[in-house]
């Protein structure tokens, strides 16, 4: 930018506070302003240009003239048009290009080519009691719109990661003061340690190319007027293999040792991330000997075909463009305690589930133990007495004897009824028979005892009598 750009805005405003205070101290300061919405405009070649001015003033004017100028750099001003009192005279070369617009100071151009660019400098007078003049100044640049850039990469065939080097450089057909901004995944790339721009910022060169470049890259072309955005492109890398595991659909894998059950069929998954895929190879270790039993990502084991119950197993990618491989080692355990299932069923309850129910169980075996122990002997000792005929039944006696030894005779039932808290009790041996008391006890047990005689004893024994 030039000095007297830099300090126009300055002067500028410089001069209207110059105006201002005239116009309050002395009243005849020039109350002419002109107005214009920028100092510097930017135009489309081919399109019309309204270069907008606005003035007003405080006094009685008798004549109104405008002059619009043009001038280059390192060249003079050219007369284009003016006017007094809105009677318009033309520059003949330029009659058919420029119009003035009334009632203000306004001109278009129509239609804009880049020879248009330049200073047009737009004055005004006004004649009254005296005369006022003020005049303002407008940059104007013609830019040719940018067409949507094409970005190109070298190599295109892709590059090996830590070996080659990338660039990509971005073309538009059409476009007048191109700008550019290298975009990737949609944000805006800046210069580092791996990444270099020319001056221009039209390439972009990548050394070294790392895994981590692999991305979505656009270009970006702007100018004054326009701006357009290239096709995404995401470069080709090699690179890998990296991060190789196993996995399996099956067994109990606890860090490389996969433990499945007699009879199982376990298959194995072997993959890391390559770029292009790797070839996979599967090779098995017995007896101090090592043999490859497979190719490819996958793996079958039918562990009823294994002779031994410990197997070693290694798994091994390779990628054939980078020229890296990369292996490991896993072990399967055979075993028919079934360690897989048992560690399923473990898992499927928590620990708080399996407290819950070993407590439910608890208590509802203890509940059920008090009210067999509270009621049901009781019970059954009722039923059995009442289905007892009633002449089954003799009174409680004492123990004192009788004169014929066969009254005596028959065969007893000692009965004893618990008391209510359920625990049975014993009569005291020491009750005498003058003491006994029929039905009870020192502890208020029901006692009975039954005398069973035989039908033809008891006949005898009434003849006899």
């Amino acid at each position: 930018m030039g000095q007297d750009a830099f300090m126009e805005p300055f002067s500028n405003t410089f001069c209207d506070l110059q105006c201002n205070i005239y116009f309050l101290l002395l009243g005849i300061c020039s109350a002419l302003r002109l107005t214009v919405p920028s100092h510097t405009i930017h135009g489309i070649e081919g399109q019309p240009l309204h270069l907008t001015v606005d003035y007003n003033f405080n006094t009685t004017a008798s004549e109104i003239q405008i002059i619009w100028l043009f001038e280059k750099p390192q060249s003079i001003p050219k007369y284009l048009l003016g006017s007094v009192n809105q009677s318009v005279v033309p520059d003949l070369e330029y009659k058919h290009k420029f119009t003035l617009i009334p009632p203000n100071a306004s001109l278009m151009i129509n239609p804009l080519h880049v020879t248009d660019e330049g200073n047009y400098i737009v004055k005004v007078n006004v004649h009254g009691n005296g005369t006022i003049s003020a005049n303002q100044k407008i940059q104007v640049t013609v830019d040719v719109p940018v067409t949507k850039p094409v970005v190109q990469i070298e190599p295109s065939s892709g590059v090996v990661e830590y070996v080659g080097n990338m660039t990509l450089t971005c073309t538009v057909r059409k476009g007048t003061r191109v700008g550019y901004q290298w975009m990737k995944n949609g944000k805006p790339m800046h210069a580092s340690s791996s990444y270099t721009f020319s001056s221009n910022h039209d390439t972009l060169l990548i050394v070294p190319v790392m895994k981590e470049d692999i991305g979505n890259y656009s270009c970006l072309a702007t100018n004054p007027v326009s701006t357009m955005e290239s096709e995404i492109i995401a470069p080709t890398i090699f690179y890998g293999p990296y991060g190789l595991t196993v996995n399996s659909d099956k067994g109990l894998k606890v860090g490389e040792v996969f433990t499945v059950d007699i009879g199982e069929a376990i298959l194995f998954d072997c993959s890391a991330d390559s770029n292009p895929p790797n070839t996979y190879s599967w090779i098995r270790r017995a007896d101090n000997t090592t043999d490859v039993i497979k190719y490819g990502p996958h793996l079958e084991v039918v562990s009823e075909k294994v002779a031994q119950t410990t197997v070693d197993y290694m798994c091994c990618a390779y990628n054939n463009v980078t020229g890296k491989r990369d292996e490991t080692h896993f072990t399967v355990i055979i075993t028919s305690v079934g360690l897989e299932k048992l560690a399923q069923k473990g898992k499927s309850l928590s620990p708080l589930a399996v407290i819950t129910g070993i407590s439910l169980f608890l208590i509802l075996s203890m509940s059920l133990l008090f009210l067999w122990k509270r009621y049901q002997p009781h019970k059954v000792l009722q039923r059995k007495l009442q289905s007892r005929p009633g002449a089954d039944y003799r009174k409680a006696q004492t123990f004192s004897g009788h004169e014929n030894a066969m009254d005596d005779f028959g065969i007893y039932e000692f009965i004893a009824f618990p008391d209510p808290t359920g625990v049975p009790t014993v009569p005291s041996p020491s009750v005498s028979g003058s003491g006994f008391v029929q039905g009870q006890d020192l502890h208020s047990t029901v006692y009975e005892i039954i005398q069973h005689i035989p039908e033809q004893q008891q006949e005898d024994h009434q003849e006899g009598t």
